[in-house]
């Protein structure tokens, strides 16, 4: 999340008026749920209407139809936060095939967000795994390679196979640095050679299995996408891809909320390619239900919406119609299920996304879910 790296106003389309653009054949109403199984792990309880449920039951009974889960490499730092070598992994590929099959268990679809590092990659951090570190530039790209397609592999053998992969998450300044480091010693044609490897395994997984996988590349906020697709598709050389990914949150862009569907038609016609926000979430309060201190807070308001249940719902249904309005595909909501715990990362224990989460302080689904049951036929 966080950091805008560059920035560009989308460029006039050269697409003529006649031509056919990318329509979606569905709308992907998206979760980002890599968090539930430890939350639940440590003491989080869910509850819809009053009553305890599994929160993969939640989402889709409220019309959630694809779940997200981020896979890091090997993430050790999990022991490091809770002071305990013998603490299970978090986010390593036992606890996202047990998400992935909890959710399809409830008739979610999958997207599998490939960070390529062994803790979070943004915008900022994009650090290489500590099992590829010193290799050479190719060892580098055989391993984004091997890496992929063993976990794609591993996955379609217990039946779990996602439907949708990304190549990298808010890839801005590139990926595994300082191999695809764009604005450090690396080129975009570098960062493409990467990129390509980790498509060509999902490609390779696609070809012996026969199931198609949507490959989606992301980065964060609206304002950097025509130059960084331009960058990495133009000099790049990566082509082999079906989604154009970005994250939208209100307290690191400037772009109102009003303009977000000219800017998706933009990019959906001048790269040919489905759009999706890949992440976004927006405050129900400012107030939190722990120690932990909220990312969140007043600037990250957006005019007209105010902090409750329903000024965030009527974001969402606000943003979901900007979305659809530009012709684009689908978005997701991060980590709406968030609520306060005993789970501890690196910066405390408990929730700092408390105040933007789907449920309330005790755990009960609230009406922000309603923007994915709207009927947006009839605004």
């Amino acid at each position: 999340m966080l950091l805008t790296v560059c920035s560009s106003s989308p460029s006039s389309s050269e697409k003529e008026p006649d031509d056919d653009p990318v329509i979606p054949s569905k709308f992907v109403m998206g979760a980002d749920l890599s968090y539930v199984n430890q939350i639940l792990d440590h003491g989080g309880i869910y509850k819809d209407g009053g009553v305890e449920k599994d929160p993969y039951q939640i989402f889709a009974d409220k019309e959630t139809t694809t779940a997200r889960f981020r896979l890091f490499h090997d993430p050790q730092w999990i022991k490091q936060a809770y002071g305990d070598e013998n603490k299970q992994l978090y986010h390593n590929f036992d606890d996202v095939a047990l998400g992935i099959q909890r959710a399809k268990d409830q008739g979610m679809e999958v997207l599998l967000d490939f960070h390529y590092s062994d803790i979070w990659a943004d915008p900022a951090n994009q650090e290489v795994p500590a099992a590829w570190e010193g290799e050479n530039f190719e060892a580098v790209k055989d391993s984004i390679y091997d890496y992929t397609y063993a976990m794609l592999s591993k996955l379609n053998a217990d039946g779990l196979l996602p439907e949708m992969v990304q190549i990298g998450n808010e890839t801005n300044s590139g990926m595994v640095h300082p191999y695809g480091e764009v604005y450090g010693d690396a080129t975009w044609q570098k960062l493409g050679e990467l990129i390509n490897s980790g498509i060509s395994a999902v490609r390779s997984i696609e070809n012996e299995t026969g199931e198609e996988i949507k490959v989606m590349l992301h980065i964060a906020q609206p304002e950097n996408v025509s130059y960084w697709f331009g960058q990495i598709t133009n000099v790049g050389g990566v082509e082999d891809f079906d989604v154009v990914g970005f994250s939208y949150y209100t307290p690191y862009s400037d772009l109102p909320l009003n303009e977000i569907s000219t800017y998706v038609e933009s990019f959906r016609n001048n790269f040919e390619r489905e759009v999706m926000i890949l992440e976004t979430a927006y405050s129900w309060t400012f107030e939190g239900a722990d120690d932990y201190s909220n990312l969140f807070y007043t600037e990250s308001l957006s005019e007209g919406f105010p902090a409750t249940q329903e000024g965030q719902r009527d974001f969402m249904i606000e943003l979901v119609n900007q979305v659809k309005e530009g012709g684009g595909s689908g978005v997701f909501y991060w980590e709406p299920a968030w609520i306060t715990s005993n789970m501890k990362d690196l910066w405390g224990t408990g929730s700092s996304w408390e105040n933007n989460a789907l449920f309330d302080f005790q755990g009960n689904a609230h009406i922000g879910f309603e923007y994915m049951s709207h009927d947006y036929n009839n605004n």
